[in-house]
């Protein structure tokens, strides 16, 4: 199940720097996972500082 971003994100760009594969972008106040990009790595989980990115 690919990973999604939970509106706890501070949009700070932490998930999408630690994505291997350029699944996260800046989406409208938060960043967003492209779910058909997703290879649930878990790399952004483990790089947020609040723990947004979470699968469901």
């Amino acid at each position: 199940m690919p990973y999604v971003i939970s509106d706890d994100c501070v949009n700070c760009g932490a998930c999408a720097a630690g994505c291997p594969v350029g699944a996260i972008s800046e989406g409208d106040g938060k960043h967003v996972i492209d779910p058909e990009l997703c290879v649930e790595c878990g790399a952004c989980e483990a790089t947020c500082p609040v723990g947004a990115p979470h699968q469901e």
